[in-house]
């Protein structure tokens, strides 16, 4: 029997029982299906949280103080090493691999606009913070070194925090508004970056000069943050290590191990954020590839009926020259088309059922790898849970099978 008649064959004999081959194949269908799709759906949410990581800043650095235990008798105090701009100098005078370098000062703040008021995160920060935070300026401008200098009172919205004190966010430049007893005038309204790491808005911010913040907002001379934009990301390990060093120096800390502060490399983030989220993937992968064997096992079940079913077949078929070989290669054929039909309609299921959800706004991004080795799984479940229906076709004797009823 050629190629084309063994097809031929197995074809006629499937959509012989059109319904019984479809329920045959729902487990490989659901499988294949549930694979792709839990693949999907874990790598959508990888790309998602590493795009949300990214959109904090290029390349970013970022140094927070150390919080730090006082014992006094019988009570215990927490307490933050918080950074000067003596600290921030040393670090803008001796690195190397800094392009943008900002000092923070975070604060919540009740914000009165002329359309209403809201809680705001207020960042007193410097000219470069919106250069390491990649923020970009959507209308009006930043506020520059002689805003610094001459602790300005102008302010930058973003477009959350402009829509809520100001009804229309295109309206918000040039209008005044009043932290505490401060007025402040707007001068730039930031380009839109939605959710952060998190969840958080990063459109619900007022930025405000550094030592605006200090010296008329918060009255303090500490600052909570330093941002470092790296020039490559080739070089954050060694840029870590290189303001670590600074910073030690600048604080007369003589051994690094010994360091009141600590650094958070956005490389190491989205590591960690990656690694997780792997994980997770390929534990729902493993889960739903479970469904693949009670597949296989349906198959296998659904091929030993059609073997009793067809035993006259095979017995006449032998009789007038059939060899074991080709009742064989027939009922294994037969058990992976089977299987290949399943693996390409949970395929398309697949891809169905991402578009569905990416449309809800769950990203999802299918892997065109996992595809393919999900289609040679669903022949491998053929080939394996098929072969044992099939040998036991072959080795029927003619006689028994002619006579069988």
């Amino acid at each position: 029997m050629n190629i084309a008649q063994l097809l031929q064959t197995c074809l006629r004999s499937i959509f012989r029982n059109r319904m019984r081959s479809l329920l045959t194949s729902l487990g490989v269908i659901i499988g294949v299906g549930s694979v792709i799709i839990m693949v999907a759906i874990g790598e959508g949410s990888q790309r998602a949280i590493e795009s949300r990581i990214t959109s904090m800043g290029t390349n970013l650095l970022q140094i927070i103080p150390r919080r730090q235990m006082n014992r006094s008798g019988q009570n215990v105090q927490m307490r933050f090493n918080s950074f000067t701009k003596k600290d921030i100098q040393s670090l803008r005078d001796e690195s190397i691999f800094a392009s943008a370098i900002s000092g923070v000062v975070n604060s919540n703040a009740n914000v009165i606009g002329n359309a209403g008021n809201a809680q705001v995160s207020v960042m007193g920060v410097e000219p470069d913070f919106i250069v390491a935070r990649n923020y970009n300026i959507n209308a009006g401008l930043f506020f520059d070194d002689d805003d610094l200098r001459n602790r300005s009172m102008t302010a930058v919205l973003g477009r959350t925090t402009a829509k809520n004190l100001f009804g229309d966010a295109e309206s918000a430049v040039s209008q005044r508004i009043r932290i505490g007893t401060n007025y402040l005038t707007v001068i730039g309204l930031l380009e839109s970056k939605g959710a952060g790491f998190g969840g958080s808005d990063q459109d619900d911010i007022i930025m405000v000069p550094l030592d605006t913040a200090m010296t008329r907002l918060n009255n303090t001379q500490n600052i909570n943050m330093i941002v470092i934009s790296v020039i490559s990301k080739d070089y954050m390990d060694a840029a870590q290590k290189e303001a670590k060093s600074i910073l030690c120096e600048s604080r007369r800390i003589t051994n690094e191990e010994n360091a009141d502060f600590d650094i958070m490399n956005q490389a190491d983030m989205i590591d960690m954020a990656s690694a997780t989220s792997k994980t997770l993937t390929t534990l729902l992968a493993a889960i739903a590839g479970v469904s693949l064997l009670v597949g296989g096992i349906g198959i296998m079940n659904i091929m030993l009926v059609s073997v009793t079913e067809r035993t006259r077949e095979i017995g006449i078929r032998m009789a007038i020259g059939g060899r074991k070989r080709d009742i064989l290669f027939q009922f294994l054929t037969e058990s992976v088309i089977l299987s290949l039909m399943g693996g390409l309609l949970g395929i398309g299921m697949a891809f169905l059922v991402c578009r569905i959800l990416t449309a809800m706004g769950i990203p999802t991004a299918i892997n065109p790898l996992i595809v393919a080795i999900s289609a040679v799984f669903a022949a491998l479940v053929g080939v394996i849970f098929g072969y044992y229906p099939a040998l036991k076709a072959a080795r029927l004797y003619p006689i028994d099978a002619l006579r069988y009823e």
